[in-house]
């Protein structure tokens, strides 16, 4: 049964990777396909594609052919053209327009097979489940579908089946995908460093994920904590809960909200729901999701946005997700910040750090272009400014500098796109960057708070000290086999223990600098957020730190002039 199992899997491949060319020159890709075959073996196939549909496919752009290809041959090529198009760094313009287009139209599962596969992943049934299961779902696409349930307890949810045999079908599918990306990079140069192989391995992780719905409740999960525990008065967004004991790999239960879609303007107006109000909340919740949580919403398409009677967002459909480091969104803020002020040198300093500081070939150009998009900046009217259109002009430089910066950065500018189309329509004239900014400022002082920066001393200092309790260990260790011959050095040592003292002398002089530092910047934030108590207007504890940095700055330089006179 093994054998016949591993030649039916084996058919199985070989007969998705005819597919796949057949498809390709349906749409005229005979030349890749010719780079695909090394017999030119799809002549056979070509033969068996009717001349009016290769005809019909003439009538399109490459880029849209391109779309078409991923179309016909299904979701899992669907979903690699959808990922694509958040890397407009590896692919053109025109193909990542046509790429946002992509749709898959199939066909919903009937009720039966949908019973199924919830009674096989919840061992039940679906009588004993819930009180009423809907029949038809009320959103399909080509991984799963959704049904309304009820359940005993009253509760309505909304539940998510993952079509069965979808598993098997992407699997084939990458397989075909290495073995075209394998082929492209040892034949075709130009594309290696695009790296054909690396894309489909990250479409890979991506894609078991989406299927994964274990891994997409624990992002409705991390959503929801991140809005419940936000007490803050400009919290309006919200998130449906999970049923973890109604979730499995291919079934996610979720809670059912019911609302009104965001872009549906004349029925939020016949509600008495303000738009504009509802444009500014949205951007508010967006904004906090980046520079707050660190968490966002990858894909806040009018479809994944319902208006709830409360005036709140929810967001719906978690698959897409964007995460940023704490460090990230610091860099992100100083970014804003710099364009603000006109700042040519911080804006390069900025990109740098987004690119873990790789080496620019040409910092005199890339000055030039950064002034060059900063003078523009500050021509334009305030609503040409968007943040989508800053982060997108910045994609060009970066793009053009050869800059690596982290994935997030395109999947943010993308959905910022998506999100300003959406609040164009509600309010033309909110001025976003202006919602921004205080989120951007507070960000940036929280780098600089008093607190932290101690941590960060405090942090400091105790790795100073755990370096220097193992630095005469290191040291002995190191003439132990220097003496033994296992290390030749032709240098005599005269005095070492001078020389561990001077250490320790300038040890002792660089935690008193940093502990200096933070007193001086502490003493500006109490002194400028007039923290209490106060006098003559004055924080008192900003004056005392500022004393306390001069105490300890005339006492490093008089160990300073002091030198090693004392040893």
């Amino acid at each position: 049964m093994g054998i016949i199992a591993g030649i039916g899997k084996n058919f199985r491949s070989i007969s998705r990777y005819n597919q796949i060319l057949k498809v390709l020159i349906k749409y005229g890709f005979e030349d890749l396909v010719d780079y695909l075959e090394d017999n030119k073996e799809y002549t056979l196939l070509q033969k068996l594609i009717p001349k009016s549909s290769k005809k019909h496919a003439t009538e399109y752009s490459k880029w849209a052919k391109m779309r078409l290809v991923c179309e016909e041959l299904g979701p899992t090529f669907v979903k690699f053209g959808q990922i694509l198009s958040n890397r407009p760094d590896l692919v053109p313009l025109e193909l990542t327009i046509e790429l946002e287009k992509l749709h898959d139209n199939v066909p919903p599962m009937t009720e039966d097979v949908a019973k199924q596969i919830v009674e096989t992943e919840l061992n039940d049934t679906v009588e004993n489940l819930f009180a009423w299961f809907e029949p038809k779902p009320f959103a399909s696409a080509s991984i799963a579908q959704v049904h309304r349930v009820t359940l005993h307890s009253g509760k309505r949810v909304a539940l998510k089946i993952q079509r069965s045999g979808i598993h098997e079908v992407i699997e084939e599918d990458i397989k075909a995908m290495y073995k075209i990306a394998g082929i492209l990079e040892r034949r075709m140069p130009s594309l290696k460093s695009f790296d054909p192989v690396g894309l489909v391995k990250n479409f890979e992780d991506s894609i078991l994920k989406e299927i994964d719905f274990i891994n997409e409740s624990i992002n409705v999960q991390r959503f929801y904590n991140n809005l419940k525990n936000d007490l803050s008065l400009d919290q309006f967004a919200e998130a449906p809960k999970v049923y973890p004991s109604l979730t499995t790999t291919k079934v996610l239960a979720l809670q059912f909200i019911s609302g009104i879609k965001i872009n549906q303007i004349e029925e939020l107006i016949s509600k008495d729901i303000d738009t504009k109000v509802i444009a500014k909340r949205l951007a508010v919740s967006y904004f906090k999701q980046i520079f707050e949580y660190g968490f966002f919403h990858a894909d806040p398409h009018p479809g994944n946005l319902l208006v709830l009677p409360n005036n709140h967002i929810c967001y719906l459909d978690f698959g897409m997700m964007g995460s940023m480091l704490p460090r990230d969104i610091s860099i992100f803020g100083k970014l804003f910040i710099a364009i603000t002020k006109k700042d040519v040198k911080n804006i390069i300093k900025t990109l740098q750090q987004l690119s873990n500081n790789n080496a620019i070939s040409n910092m005199r150009e890339l000055e030039y272009d950064v002034n060059e998009f900063v003078e523009k900046y500050y021509v334009r009217e305030v609503n040409e400014n968007e943040m989508s259109t800053i982060l997108l002009e910045l994609k060009d430089i970066i793009i053009a500098h050869g800059l690596k910066v982290p994935t997030y950065f395109f999947l943010f500018a993308r959905s910022l796109v998506t999100l300003e189309g959406v609040i164009a329509k509600l309010d033309p004239k909110l001025e976003q960057f202006e919602i921004v900014k205080p989120y951007l400022r507070k960000n940036v002082a929280k780098k600089y708070n008093p607190i932290n920066m101690g941590k960060k001393v405090l942090n400091s200092v105790v790795e100073m000290t755990d370096y220097m309790e193992e630095f005469p260990s290191d040291l002995k260790n190191a003439i132990r086999k220097i003496n033994t011959g296992k290390v030749k050095v032709d240098l005599t040592h005269k005095g070492i223990d001078p020389m561990v003292h001077t250490l320790q002398r300038i040890t002792k002089q660089l935690i008193a600098a940093f502990i200096m530092v933070a007193l001086i910047i502490g003493a500006s934030l109490l002194i400028v957020f007039e923290i209490n108590p106060l006098w003559n207007g004055i924080s008192v504890l900003g004056i005392a730190s500022f004393a306390l940095a001069v105490i300890l700055g005339f006492g490093m330089l008089s160990n300073i002039r002091k030198g090693d006179y004392d040893y």
